[in-house]
């Protein structure tokens, strides 16, 4: 199999052509990502296509989070909040590298819209619901307790907290993982290329799509039995393409979120708090960073580059003073941000916040199968079901047979390490091969963190290509993930890079600053870009660092 690099780009966007393929999905978000790994497990010659990069949209805009929904109970959904914490589960389970438990604390207030009584009710359904592990159910703390826990709590009528397990995530690693993953298993999967239109037989079923390379400008036809649009926020997009948006429709909202520093912002513990205003903040310390959101509008700008305004960061900001009002942050304490789009399915009279995160599946009239809705900790049980309808449809058609999802208990690129247990065990082993080549213990840690099993070819790069970062100027360290990246995790642009292959963007900005340009170098260099072409993506991340602090006028 062609290695998946864009080194290769060629050889993997014509392979897409060599024969029919059973399933063509469209969007290498986390959902695509994981039709593209579930199709591929049951025998299906599958291949993914997306016209960014793979989780440039929402899922690498994400909160963060593999959670259970929790305030989703508050809506009565209930089998939401089941099937959902119950899938944080086996998340957790398939790539502890990328996922991590994380106790957060939910304080509650005098005349605030939880009560001691309602999150303790609340909190002891979700650890029903979810089947939450003992050692992680929830406890019920009092105020002198809560504040132990977070000194930096807003302690005016404070009556207490429930103390709970979310799990963090890299949304963007998250992705790339289940996408290595369905890459070993044969699935064909390349960035930057766009469906442009659809192709339809004699009887005006939907039998491939016309494709595109946004670097080449190159088009194809690739035919497949069956073709999923799973593009997120662009999924009525397509479904316009395929004269089939009628009835339900998506509806976008906005969500934002700001990094500070952590010794600006000295946030000891993860924070799910009731803003002034009704809405649910989350405050989380990562890397040496803390960062907090999210805002819920509705939205109808730009899909691709969805921007911070100062109305964004300043609610931020007032949530944060509101509800740690020692810490006085002020815009200039902004060191990153992000924005990210939800597509939601739309519900007439319902605010944003109020909208279901509930998936479904549209089938059009061609055949063209949609998934729409949902949220990434449900990503592999919405690839199940929509791979589930492909094959009863395949069966009734064709009289083929396919076997029932394996992804449940499938480790992800990254993850075959024993599970939580056994990551913990490796962990260990992989610090202890790390002094060999004479790695600091804590870059050794964040690594094997980063890159789970995986991580032998990164360590190996530290150590065979030293006088090659010299030469490029590059840091080791940066210059072994930066082969790694290109070598193994397809991408094309620094921006790739920087901001999804390794988070630094939103959480080392100041690394991105150090090292754009020598990685911009050596990135023109080994994919033979023009002078124009340089200058463009160099442009384009120089944009994103702006954006990154300065919110859209």
């Amino acid at each position: 199999m062609v290695k998946f690099s864009n080194l290769y780009r060629e050889n993997i966007f014509d392979s897409l052509t060599v024969d029919p393929l059973d399933v063509l999905v469209v969007g290498g978000g986390i959902t695509g990502a994981g039709i593209a790994l579930d199709a591929t497990t049951r025998g299906l010659k599958t291949a993914l296509v997306e016209m960014q990069d793979f989780s440039a949209g929402t899922s690498s805009r994400s909160t963060k989070l593999v959670h259970g929904g929790l305030r989703y109970l508050q809506q009565f959904e209930v089998s939401m909040v089941a099937e959902v914490g119950r899938e944080r589960a086996v998340v957790y389970e398939n790539g502890p590298h990328v996922t991590t438990p994380e106790w957060m604390l939910l304080p509650f207030y005098k005349n605030g819209n939880l009560g001691p009584w309602a999150a303790n009710v609340g909190l002891k359904a979700y650890d029903f619901l979810a089947r939450v592990k003992k050692n992680e159910r929830r406890i019920m703390l009092n105020s002198k307790e809560a504040i132990e826990k977070e000194p930096l709590l807003n302690k005016k009528q404070l009556k207490g907290a429930g103390y709970y397990v979310e799990y963090k995530t890299d949304d963007a690693r998250l992705t790339i993982e289940v996408l290595k993953k369905a890459r070993e298993h044969g699935a064909t999967a390349i960035n930057y290329t766009k469906v442009t239109d659809f192709i339809y037989d004699a009887e005006s079923k939907v039998v491939g799509a016309v494709i595109e390379d946004q670097i080449t400008g190159k088009e194809l036809q690739v035919y497949a039995k069956k073709v999923i649009n799973a593009t997120g926020p662009w999924v009525d997009e397509l479904r316009e393409m395929d004269s089939s948006k009628k009835g339900k429709t998506l509806h976008l909202t906005k969500g934002v979120h700001l990094v500070f520093d952590g010794k600006r912002f000295p946030l000891q513990q993860a924070i799910y708090y009731d803003n002034h205003d009704g809405r649910m903040i989350f405050a989380i310390p990562r890397s040496g960073k803390t960062y907090v959101g999210t805002t819920d509008t509705s939205y109808d700008g730009d899909i691709v580059d969805p921007a911070m305004t100062k109305l964004d960061r300043d609610y931020i900001i007032d949530a944060i003073n509101f509800m740690f009002p020692t810490v006085g942050l002020e815009i200039n304490d902004v060191e990153s941000s992000w924005a990210g789009l939800r597509p939601l399915i739309e519900e007439e009279g319902k605010k944003p916040g109020e909208i279901s995160r509930q998936d479904e599946i549209f089938i059009s009239k061609s055949g063209l199968i949609s998934m729409a809705g949902g949220k990434l900790t449900g990503y592999r049980k919405m690839a199940e079901n929509v791979v589930d309808k492909i094959v009863k449809q395949l069966k009734q058609d064709l009289g083929i047979l396919y076997s029932d999802s394996e992804t449940k208990t499938l480790a992800i690129s990254g993850g075959e390490v024993g599970g939580p247990d056994g990551f913990e065990l490796f962990k260990k082993k992989k610090l202890d091969d790390a002094k060999l080549i004479g790695l600091d213990a804590s870059v050794a840690s964040s690594l094997i963190q980063r890159y789970g099993a995986n991580v032998d070819k990164v360590f190996a790069n530290v150590g065979e290509l030293t006088n090659e970062a010299l030469e490029a100027n590059i840091d080791i360290i940066v210059f072994a993930q930066l082969r790694y990246a290109i070598d193994e995790e397809c991408i094309y642009k620094p921006a790739d890079f920087f901001v999804r292959r390794t988070g630094a963007l939103y959480f080392e900005i100041e690394w991105v600053k150090k090292y754009k340009d020598a990685v911009t170098d050596y990135m023109a260099q080994m994919f033979h870009w023009n002078t124009e072409e340089k200058s463009y993506y160099t442009r384009e991340l120089k944009q994103m660092l702006y954006n990154a602090v300065h919110p859209e006028e």
